[in-house]
């Protein structure tokens, strides 16, 4: 009930719209209640509204338990489609055009707001992975008895970053713009650097580190870009946190975590 008096009174101008003649439009309208438990209806008056257990905005799908279930399923699907096609005319295809391809049809739906992942599951972090390595197989033509060689030497080729990487990379790009004045303030706000004082410090090591806020007992919170932006920021090394040209510091950051993550393969 608190829920319902709550939604009611955020959408009190709707009546001041009737007023002067307006009408909402029932068909473009989705009401999401972000929780456990959904809502049954929501009376405006003029028409009641059904909460749905997801919605799209922008092009990324939110669920109502905030899992992100939706969104993975929607990127697998896509990805999947474009693969099949490409595999079509794979044969006809030279090396590089195969990796320019796989870019523009595959990697940019994997990277697309991948900074929200931080916190998926491990399931829906290998689905997105399969898909990455189904993308590799194809640039390299890797089926039949080839299909079971590990992928890990071929994304070393490639200088792909695995997923889990890529969503790393994204959240530290992010994090960079914050301190360097080029994100929108929206952003801007959730980063602060920590205060050290000089005479405290004895390594550079100590500087250019962000405040972590507290512990939070949900994995949600944990994912958030105020939480999980200071922990990876932090992280990095002095060397790479220092920079201060955009572009260094992305190839700096892309070289850093590909030696993280095949570090195991030497």
């Amino acid at each position: 009930q608190q829920i319902y008096r709550q939604i009611q009174q955020s959408l009190s101008w709707y009546t001041g719209c009737q007023e002067i003649f307006l009408k909402l439009n029932e068909d473009k309208i989705e009401l999401m209640d972000v929780g456990p438990y959904l809502i049954s209806s929501l009376d405006l008056g003029g028409f009641s509204i059904t909460p749905a257990q997801k919605a799209k905005n922008l092009g990324f799908y939110f669920d109502h338990r905030m899992s992100l279930d939706a969104q993975i399923s929607s990127v697998s699907q896509i990805c999947y489609i474009n693969e099949r096609n490409l595999s079509r005319i794979g044969s006809k295809l030279s090396h590089d055009l195969k990796i320019q391809l796989v870019h523009s049809n595959i990697l940019c739906f994997i990277d697309y707001c991948n900074a929200v992942y931080q916190g998926l599951t491990e399931k829906n972090l290998q689905k997105l992975q399969k898909i990455e390595n189904n993308a590799v197989r194809f640039i390299f033509g890797l089926y039949g008895k080839k299909r079971k060689e590990s992928i890990s030497p071929y994304l070393k080729q490639l200088h792909f970053l695995p997923v889990r990487f890529r969503i790393q990379f994204k959240i530290a790009l992010l994090v960079y713009k914050c301190i360097n004045n080029l994100a929108p303030d929206y952003l801007k706000c959730l980063i602060k650097l920590r205060e050290i004082k000089r005479r405290y410090s004895r390594l550079d090591n100590d500087f250019f580190l962000l405040k972590v806020p507290p512990r939070s007992n949900f994995s949600r919170t944990e994912a958030a870009f105020s939480h999980s932006g200071p922990q990876i920021w932090n992280r990095l090394p002095f060397s790479i946190r220092s920079i201060g040209e955009l572009e260094s510091f992305k190839t700096a950051l892309k070289t850093y975590l590909f030696n993280l993550a095949f570090s195991n393969d030497k």
